[in-house]
């Protein structure tokens, strides 16, 4: 065929269009894609029949509408999986967050006297409460709470003392250290990958010291010949000096991880700050259970420091966080048993055998072999990297699939389900699954194996 009549082969968009099923996507999604389809078939010269054509289409529909942001059921066991949004929130974050933001809201507003009102006052309160605190405040994530210190110690006296057992990576590649360069600071790196003494610290001091630099190794350790001296000599150090010795704890437990049956101990802000440093900073998402947020609590006049900077309205939250995160807040201090993140990692295995003892029932019909099997689950999300929880797991093998072909029909179903490939078979942690999915669990499996694939 011709270059010419090529061309003229290629159907219109209109008629693409016409032949499309619906989809959930808006239209003007749908034109763009079928115009560039239709461009890649004028630059190729080969047209195939207009069945072919829109079956490609079709597919590329599927895949972008599987790029929105939607629900999908956890089954990795991994609590505060970070490519999942990490921690998901309770009954009164959801309830602040529908009733904020549906409504105007008095977040900068004074209803006592009528005028311009302080933000994020009563959040502050709260968090200074919980974090045992002078004064807190929040940003919009850990990185941002990082930024925000190291730019304002730094602005005259450039340098951040820090360990080298402590320039960790944290997801997607970022690298503490490269974070406080891109602040403007200069590191002063002191001590050993797996030793750092206080001498060390105190060679490094001089007259461009900012700051010391605390960074808790939340997501990995060291064991063997390893140390680092104490928080506690730590701050006797930065107070004979005068230096701010600031900790980022990371993960944000702000209560004991031994009361949710957990060995490994994780500081909280409140401990590390009764411990003598003077300013903590941690992840509203992980431990705390909240919405992805950057607090900073510590002494109230470097608290006020930080958020006169410039830079601080930047990187300050919006009213659907701040209201999330307060409820949030609200529920901790209460002491209520509305934290879904914590509610996980207390759930008796009993009750995850009784659940999965009616899914197999529930799945008995189906060609599929069920079973429940021991496993472990992980706290994810940077934190407690040596705490493993012993967990249950929906164990399925179908007669006519491979587990990456069963593993990727439920993923690419409505709603997605994600589970994990061990021993030949495909699991699902029950753990990370909640209660009110087990139906939708069933549902899925059954279109996966009872409905023709495209």
């Amino acid at each position: 065929m011709s270059a010419s009549r090529a061309v003229r082969a290629i159907p219109a968009v209109e008629k693409i269009l016409q032949t499309l099923d619906d989809t959930a996507l808006p239209r003007p999604f749908v034109v763009a894609l079928v115009r560039r389809k239709l461009s890649e078939l004028r630059a190729g010269g080969k047209v195939p029949p207009l069945s072919e054509i829109v079956a490609e289409i079709r597919r590329r529909l599927a895949d972008l509408e599987r790029t929105r942001l939607q629900p999908i059921i956890n089954g990795t066991g991994i609590i505060l999986h970070t490519n999942f949004g990490r921690a998901p929130l309770g009954p009164a974050a959801l309830r602040a967050l529908a009733e904020i933001g549906s409504n105007y809201n008095n977040l900068e507003y004074d209803l006592t006297t009528g005028a311009r009102g302080k933000r994020a006052g009563y959040l502050e309160q709260g968090l200074a409460l919980l974090c045992g605190s002078e004064a807190a405040t929040v940003v919009n994530n850990c990185a941002a709470a990082l930024v925000l210190i190291v730019r304002h110690f730094t602005s005259k006296k450039p340098e951040v003392i820090i360990s080298r057992g402590e320039l960790v990576q944290i997801g997607g590649g970022f690298r503490i250290g490269e974070i406080l360069e891109e602040s403007g600071a200069r590191l002063r790196e002191v001590g050993a990958t797996n030793k750092t003494v206080l001498s060390d610290y105190a060679k490094a001091i001089g007259p461009k010291t900012g700051l010391i630099l605390k960074v808790h190794q939340s997501n990995f350790f060291i064991s063997g010949f390893a140390g680092a001296p104490s928080i506690e000599e730590l701050a006797r150090l930065a107070r004979s000096k005068r230096i701010p010795l600031v900790e980022d704890l990371g993960s944000g437990a702000v209560i004991s991880t031994g009361k949710l049956g957990l060995s490994e101990h994780e500081p909280t802000p409140k401990e590390t700050l009764k411990r003598g440093a003077d300013l903590v900073c941690f992840s509203g998402d992980k431990l705390l259970g909240g919405p992805q947020a950057g607090i900073i609590a510590g002494k109230t006049r470097l608290v006020a420091a930080l958020k006169r900077e410039p830079v601080f309205r930047a990187l300050r939250c919006d009213k659907l966080v701040m209201a999330a995160l307060a409820a949030t807040v609200d529920a901790h201090l209460r002491n209520e048993p509305e934290i879904p993140v914590l509610s996980l990692l207390q759930l008796p295995n009993e009750e995850l055998r009784e659940r999965g003892e009616k899914l197999i029932k529930s799945l008995h019909r189906l060609p599929l072999k069920a079973r429940l099997v021991e496993c472990k689950a992980e706290i994810g999300g940077g934190t407690l990297p040596r705490s493993a929880i012993a967990s249950v797991a929906l164990e399925l093998a179908a007669d006519t699939l491979p587990p990456d072909e069963l593993a990727s029909r439920l993923r690419r179903g409505s709603p997605p389900i994600i589970g994990y490939i061990a021993q030949g078979k495909l699991r699902l942690d029950l753990r990370t699954i909640f209660p009110e999915k087990d139906e939708l669990v069933v549902a899925a499996l059954t279109a996966c194996l009872t409905t023709k694939q495209a």
